[in-house]
């Protein structure tokens, strides 16, 4: 084994988990060393990226061998098996025969930075780094010595760095959250403005490596693009939007991109510390050479004005907005609807979702086993019971412990029910919402309405490869995992088949992230995009016809129509809304 590296992991300092003067290391400390020498690959976010994705990388961000790569600062975060550091190492050697001193020491060791958490993979990269300098021709001696500059063991999120970075590339560890040992959550968020709400690790990577790039340093990546639309990528959105560039964007959901198969939805993004210009906008290349070569050309050409088909433009993204990078006509058709359409609760609808009881064990059951007042319980519809755009009702019910004033009921008045929740009193009693607030330990997390227990509304299933809005005449209380649409203008069957006319679909698919199978979040957030008229600005010949046509299980070619007319579509954005239908 190469020798020095076991000398490098010693010599790395955490800047705020040094040992302290009792020789007591603290937690988060503790948790890095039991990651970096027991870690596997699904602890540490291990996948590996296919060899001409990360080649390809290289290329968009201008790290090619007839650069002069010796004055660049190339930083890996993550290099795991290597898969970026081999072309790297590949490319500066063959950048570095060019000049007179170029494979010596001193020119060498700065050009390469590395990091790696897990030991075992540090150690074997090391020695097949070794290897190739040895093969240049260099000596045993000097190849190590480049080594232990170019790599480093540790956590990437906790090394300190003492230069700035003319490129960055690399793909991120993907791992959520709850996987992430309490500490050294705690000391991440200490030091990561962007680990908002639930951020996976991509997240603080892309933020620690754009704080590490120089001025007009790039930064290429693979992966998740979900910070781009998501909640938990708005402070990640605002510190780009404010300070860099998103120069490309990747779609690469529906291409093999890596090694393995992985159910992560992936994109290649290369961002630039400096002024903000325009988004060239790729989706799922092909991974031969040729194509690759042809496409880094289209997304490298200087100017607006360059832009081909197979390199689409954007410009313009606000940090409180998702950011929108699909096909163009898509997104022109949405755009163009936004600016003359309302959003959908502003033209009279409301949307929410069912109700979440903290402990589905205790207040669901089959709704005549369960032994309370009726006044207590109601029937509940839950996804499983729609099909074919009709309710198909299993049985099941939910224990209502919310009176008609939505306060919770006295459960004196009720014994039957109050017999029923002391016997589940124990399993209630542990969820946070009854520690939060002992005396409402028999809660529902979410109040149930009873007024919306009676009121028509259209029921949504939230994960689903296309829109399906269910007409609900008012027998049943949605469950959690459906969302509704309620209207006090709007007739809901007309309602039902515009939306269900590619209109719903459409807005969906470009504000929702990427689901594996091609399946789409119908979320509230994204729900509330869909742009509607006020009811009463329709026909009342095309008021008719939609509300007929909502009774049916499918559209129709006169829902198509009668929608394009009040939308207003030209025959190419008709051609776009019906590949959503």
């Amino acid at each position: 084994m190469f020798p020095h590296c076991s000398q490098e992991i010693k010599q790395l300092t955490y800047s705020t988990n040094a040992a302290p003067a009792n020789g007591r290391r603290k937690p988060a400390t503790v948790e890095v060393e039991k990651l970096a020498n027991f870690g596997n690959e699904v602890e540490l976010g291990a996948i590996y990226t296919r060899p001409e994705v990360a080649e390809f990388i290289l290329d968009l961000v201008g790290y090619t061998a007839d650069a002069p790569l010796l004055t660049y600062r190339i930083l890996e975060p993550s290099f795991g098996a290597g898969g970026f550091l081999r072309p790297i190492v590949r490319r500066l050697l063959a950048s570095a025969r060019l000049e007179p001193d170029g494979l010596t020491v001193k020119r060498l060791a700065p050009a390469i930075s590395a990091v790696e958490l897990y030991k075992t993979a540090y150690s074997s990269t090391c020695d097949e780094i070794v290897s190739v300098l040895q093969g240049e021709g260099i000596s045993s001696q000097d190849a190590s010595t480049i080594v232990s500059s170019w790599l480093r063991q540790g956590d990437f999120l906790l090394l300190e760095f003492a230069d700035d970075y003319t490129h960055i590339v690399g793909n991120p560890p993907y791992v959520r959250q709850d996987q992430i040992p309490d500490s050294l959550i705690a000391e991440y968020r200490s030091r990561y403005s962007t680990i908002y709400d639930r951020a996976d690790l991509y997240v603080p990577f892309i933020e620690r490596s754009l704080d590490l790039l120089q001025k007009e340093g790039k930064c290429g990546f693979i992966c998740a693009d979900r910070w781009m639309k998501n909640k938990y990528g708005q402070k990640l959105r605002e510190k780009v939007a404010n300070n860099f560039s998103l120069d490309v964007y990747i779609d690469m959901t529906n291409t093999n991109a890596f090694l393995s198969e992985v159910s992560a939805y992936p994109a290649i993004t290369v961002l630039r510390r400096g002024k903000p210009g325009a988004t060239r906008v790729a989706a799922n290349p092909d991974l031969d050479k040729t194509s690759l070569a042809k496409l880094c050309a289209d997304l490298t050409l200087t100017g607006i004005s360059a832009a081909t088909p197979s390199a689409g433009a954007r410009k313009g993204y606000k940090a409180n907005e998702p950011w929108l990078l699909s096909a163009d006509h898509d997104l022109t058709v949405v755009r163009r609807i936004e600016a003359n359409f309302p959003q959908i609760e502003a033209a009279g609808c409301r949307i929410g979702i069912g109700v979440a009881t903290g402990a589905d064990q205790a207040f669901i059951g089959a709704y005549d086993a369960i032994n309370v007042e009726p006044s207590r319980k109601l029937r509940l519809v839950m996804t499983k019971d729609l099909f074919n755009g009709s309710i198909s009702w299993r049985g099941y019910g939910v224990v209502n412990p919310f009176g008609e004033d939505g306060k919770l009921v006295n459960l004196s008045d009720f014994p039957k029910l109050a017999e029923y929740l002391y016997e589940r009193s124990e399993t209630l009693r542990k969820r946070h919402v009854a520690a939060k607030n002992p005396n409402s330990w028999y809660r529902t997390i979410d109040r149930i309405y009873s007024d919306l227990y009676v009121r028509e509304k259209l029921l949504i299933p939230d994960i689903r490869g296309t829109a399906e809005f269910v007409h609900e005449a008012g027998h049943y209380y949605p469950h959690h995992n459906l969302y509704y649409i309620v209207s006090e203008t709007w007739d809901l069957h007309a309602l039902r088949a515009l939306l269900q006319c590619g209109i719903a679909k459409m807005f969906v698919s470009l504000y929702s992230t990427k689901m594996r199978g091609g399946y789409l979040r119908f979320q509230a957030q994204n729900l509330r995009r869909i742009r509607l008229p006020a009811w009463h600005d329709i026909p009342m010949d095309l008021q008719q016809l939609l509300t007929n046509e909502g009774k049916k299980p499918t559209s129709s070619s006169r829902t198509l129509d009668a929608v394009s007319s009040i939308y207003q579509l030209t025959k190419d954005e008709v051609t776009t809304l019906r590949k959503f239908i």
